[in-house]
Formats: C-alpha cells, sequence, structure tokens
C-alpha cells in the first residue's frame, strides 16, 4: 500500500536530525510519495537537499507563493525560472492567489499567477493552486486561460460542491488534506458528490494537521487519517483510497 503526500513542507524541518525521523515515520505509514511545493527563492535549496537525501521519495516543485509576490517580485520570478532547466521538477507550485493576509496585492498576485501558469505549459507541466478567500479571482485567471495544457491540483481544496465541479472541468484534481476531519469544515458532504477519481491526498505539513492532531504540527504520516477519513465518505478500503489517489498522483505529475 502505497499513500502520495502530494503537497507537504517537510523541508521546513531543519534539524537533520529531526527531518530524518519525519521521514522515518512517513515510510512507516506507506507515505512513500512526497512532493514539495516551493514557495520562494530561499526554499529551492532546502527542497533540493531532500531531494537529493531521497530521491526515490521526494519530488520537486517550482513556483512564487502568493503571499511573497510583493515589491520586487519579478526578480524573484525570474530566479526561480532560471534554477528549472537544470533541475528536475514535476509541477509549477504553489501558485496562486491568497486575499486573506493582504487584498491590495491582488493586480500583482494576478500577475505572477498568469506568468507562472505561462512557464507550465510551455514545460508540460501541471501546476498546484493556493486559492485562500480567492475562488472567484482564481477561477478568473483559470477560465481565461483554459486550453488542453492547463492542468494539476487545487492544493487543500475547501470550496463548495459548484467550484469542485468547476475545477474539475478545468483539468484539475482536488486535493484533499486534514480539513476534510474537521466537523464543521463539511467538506465530507461536498465530497460525497465528487468522484473518488478526481481527488489526490495531502497533508500540507506542517500545517492543517488532522484530527486527533489538530491545532498540533502536521507531518506527512499523518496522511493516513485523511486516508481513513475518505475510507468513510466513500464507503471502501484504506487501501482503495491509497491506490486511486496514488494513481491520480501518477497522471498529475508522470512519475
Amino acid at each position: 500500500m502505497i499513500f502520495t503526500d502530494t503537497h507537504t513542507h517537510l523541508y521546513y524541518e531543519q534539524d537533520a536530525e529531526k527531518q530524518a525521523l519525519l521521514m522515518e515515520r512517513c515510510l512507516e505509514n506507506g507515505v512513500n510519495r512526497l512532493f514539495l511545493p516551493n514557495v520562494d527563492v530561499a526554499s529551492i535549496a532546502r527542497i533540493d537537499d531532500l531531494v537529493n537525501k531521497y530521491p526515490q521519495n521526494c519530488f520537486a516543485m517550482a513556483g512564487l507563493h502568493p503571499c511573497d509576490v510583493k515589491e520586487g517580485y519579478q526578480e524573484q520570478l525570474d530566479i526561480i525560472y532560471e534554477t528549472i532547466s537544470g533541475r528536475k521538477i514535476y509541477a509549477i507550485g504553489e501558485i496562486g492567489i491568497d486575499l486573506y493576509w493582504d487584498k491590495t496585492t491582488l493586480s500583482i498576485q494576478q500577475d505572477a499567477f498568469h506568468k507562472q501558469i505561462s512557464w507550465a505549459k510551455d514545460l508540460g507541466l501541471p501546476i498546484v493552486i493556493h486559492c485562500r478567500e480567492a475562488f472567484d479571482e482564481v477561477f478568473e485567471v483559470l477560465e481565461s486561460e483554459r486550453d488542453e495544457k492547463l492542468r494539476g491540483i487545487f492544493h487543500c481544496f475547501t470550496g463548495n460542491v459548484e467550484q469542485a465541479k468547476q475545477a474539475i472541468d478545468l483539468n484539475f484534481y482536488l486535493g484533499i488534506g486534514g480539513v476534510v476531519t474537521y466537523k464543521k469544515a463539511g467538506l465530507d458532504m461536498v465530497l460525497s458528490e465528487i468522484p473518488l477519481e478526481n481527488l489526490v491526498l495531502e497533508t500540507d505539513s506542517p500545517y492543517l494537521a488532522p484530527v486527533p492532531f489538530r491545532g498540533k504540527p502536521n507531518e506527512s504520516s499523518y496522511l493516513i487519517y485523511v486516508a481513513q477519513k475518505l475510507a468513510d465518505i466513500y464507503s471502501v478500503s484504506v487501501e482503495e483510497i491509497a491506490t486511486v489517489t496514488t494513481e491520480n498522483s501518477k497522471k498529475v505529475f508522470g512519475i
């Protein structure tokens, strides 16, 4: 049984011993595939270090997180783009729009989003979308970019049924993490109307830990709690959840 965490910031842990223990617990729980979203220039080296340590398990992305789209973002984009040719990456991400922290940067977030989507299309790669309090704004960009090359994952999907169907229609899988275990989130009701074939698993560690660890640091080994919740929602075995979602991740990332 192989689980795939399609979105983990495991590289945030810089203590070598603690990082090794995090990976050890992942592998013990069958979480053998971990995809690492980039957030800024500084995180590139951290991601590469983890990939070099665990080349069979860790896979890199490249992108500028919308919360890091600030003054001078064009230079950050240029640096990130220049690193892509010398590295093996499997997606452009995480990219998108975040209006939770700062609504004044919307126009430059939109610009950075468009530019990075163009990278993905040119490179034949999927994108991994960060969307927080910005569904309308994100969909506006995606609809303007809609074509056969646009595809990827809607990371940490927390929308309603209509938004889920719109994302799927745009050729995106829904990234489902710890939020699905939260009683008041209502995501379980949304997923009851969405086929399992449209989902991938993620943790977004160290954020959004699932129940019973809510409020504590998350880690990729906790992916099994997300899988169990999906098994309950779809009335299938955890093994089937692992099989279907890992197969979906292979379709997205090509590995």
